[in-house]
């Protein structure tokens, strides 16, 4: 119980990893606000946090519009009375080349992952300041620094979140309020096997690329991911901010195109 009684909200937490870490943060005594754009998959998450025993809500949100974002956190605060953690796990990860960018893909992607990362945090720090104490965990990604072929706008946009991240610990530290940063390695989440079948490719083909992908010999899981936040969220990190915790088995996607991957396609 190591977030006993804390109020932690989750951003895109009606599936996926987003989903897990809400289920895990309140198996761990979390007050757990659940959110995001579908109504019957955030019921969905928050019945399954419930039949488990624990204590959360559903608030429908979209990140990338900005009344939406505050309502999340003003809901939050009029439900529990105060919030001590900010989880920013929306994400939209569309894999598309530099050349073929859309201006609409542009926007769509920058928008959710960092105008939406950047208006909850500032709502919710608006209440931690007053609580002169709160922890805000960015969910990361290992494309931050350039990304594969295709995912440009993801890389940046995750970068852009890095940046947030150090500027939240440093100028928010004194304040009481920490900010740090969660590494993604390889999840197979809905949205990645989605992707990943759009591509031509299955399951077999996963499988193949694990053992040259993946140096710890097994994708991550979104407990995985989870667990690293619960550790940030909890008061065992009350002197943590400003770093990155890499959950990623040792995956480095700069050593992808290095991979020969033409015996492996369609398979």
């Amino acid at each position: 119980m190591r977030l006993q009684d804390k109020v932690i909200v989750v951003t895109g937490s009606t599936k996926g990893i987003g989903a897990a870490i809400a289920k895990v943060c309140a198996a761990e005594g979390a007050k757990v606000v659940v959110s995001g754009r579908s109504k019957a998959d955030g019921e969905c998450v928050l019945a399954q946090i419930v039949q488990a025993g624990g204590d959360a809500r559903f608030i429908q949100c979209d990140v990338s519009n900005v009344d939406s974002v505050r309502t999340l956190i003003e809901g939050t605060v009029q439900a529990y009375g105060r919030i001590d953690g900010l989880v920013n796990n929306a994400g939209v990860f569309p894999r598309v080349s530099l050349l073929d960018v859309t201006e609409s893909d542009y926007e769509s992607v920058m928008e959710i992952n960092v105008k939406g990362a950047f208006f909850c945090a500032q709502s919710a720090l608006r209440y931690m300041i007053e609580q002169h104490c709160g922890s805000i965990v960015n969910i990361g990604s290992t494309h931050w620094r350039m990304g594969g072929p295709t995912q440009p706008v993801y890389s940046m946009s995750k970068g852009a979140l890095h940046t947030l991240t150090q500027h939240i610990a440093q100028h928010f530290c004194r304040k009481g309020i920490r900010c740090n940063w969660v590494t993604v390695g390889w999840v197979l989440s809905d949205g990645e096997m989605d992707l990943t079948r759009s591509e031509g490719h299955n399951e077999a083909y996963l499988q193949k690329m694990l053992p040259m992908a993946m140096p710890s010999g097994r994708f991550q899981t979104g407990e995985d991911i989870a667990m690293a936040c619960v550790y940030l969220l909890s008061d065992e990190a009350t002197q943590v901010t400003g770093t990155d915790i890499e959950v990623t088995g040792g995956f480095k996607p700069e050593a992808i195109p290095t991979i020969d991957l033409s015996s492996l396609q369609g398979k």
